[in-house]
C-alpha cells in the first residue's frame, strides 16, 4: 500500500544555466499525483562531496545548485515528495561544471534564471540604499555648511552694522548733550 501512495519519479531531469560554480536543475512531474516538494541528491563523481537538498511546500520544478567546484563532474537525482512519502529517485543525470575562464557572457546565461536574477536585484537594491544614505548625508553636510556660512555672514554684518550705527550716533550725541544741558541750566 505504502508503495502505491508514493508519487512517480520526476521525468525530464535537465541541467541548465551551467556555470563554473552553479547550475540549475529542472524536471517535470507526471500528472495525477499530489507532489508537495522535491529532494535532490547531488554528488561529485569522485565521491568527495555529497549534498541533499529537500524542499517541502513548494510547487517549484527547478532548483539552483550553488557552491559547486569548477571543472568538476557531478551526478544528480531528483525525487518527488508526496503526502505519503517520496518517489523513487529519477534517472541519474551527469553534468560537468565549467572552468572559470569558460564563463558565458552574463546576459545569455542569466535568461530565465529567476533565482540568480533575484539575487542580483537584491544586491543592486543594497548598493542603491547605500548610495541614497550617502547622498542624504552629503546633503545634510552641505546644508549645515551653508547654514554656518550664512550664519557667519549675518554675524559679520550685524557687528559691522552695529559699529557703523554706533559711530555716527556717538558723533551726533556728543554735541547735543551739552547743549541740552545748557538749555536746562538756563
Amino acid at each position: 500500500l505504502a508503495h502505491l501512495d508514493r508519487p512517480p519519479s520526476p521525468v525530464n531531469v535537465t541541467v541548465t544555466q551551467l556555470k563554473a560554480n552553479s547550475a540549475t536543475v529542472s524536471w517535470d512531474v507526471p500528472e495525477g499525483d499530489v507532489v508537495i516538494g522535491y529532494a535532490i541528491l547531488q554528488q561529485r563523481q569522485d565521491g568527495q562531496m555529497q549534498r541533499f537538498i529537500r524542499e517541502v511546500n513548494t510547487t517549484n520544478r527547478a532548483c539552483v545548485l550553488w557552491d559547486l567546484a569548477e571543472d568538476a563532474d557531478y551526478i544528480i537525482q531528483v525525487q518527488s515528495i508526496g503526502l505519503y512519502g517520496e518517489s523513487q529517485a529519477s534517472k541519474r543525470v551527469h553534468f560537468r561544471t565549467l572552468k572559470e575562464t569558460d564563463r558565458l557572457p552574463s546576459n545569455s546565461s542569466n535568461q530565465g534564471d529567476i533565482t540568480m536574477e533575484g539575487l542580483d536585484k537584491d544586491r543592486q537594491l543594497q548598493t542603491g540604499e547605500i548610495i541614497i544614505i550617502v547622498a542624504v548625508l552629503l546633503m545634510w553636510a552641505a546644508v549645515i555648511a551653508l547654514f554656518c556660512r550664512q550664519y557667519d555672514i549675518i554675524k559679520d554684518n550685524d557687528s559691522n552694522n552695529n559699529k557703523e550705527k554706533t559711530k555716527p550716533s556717538s558723533e551726533h550725541s556728543t554735541p547735543e548733550r551739552p547743549s541740552g544741558g545748557l538749555l536746562r541750566s538756563k
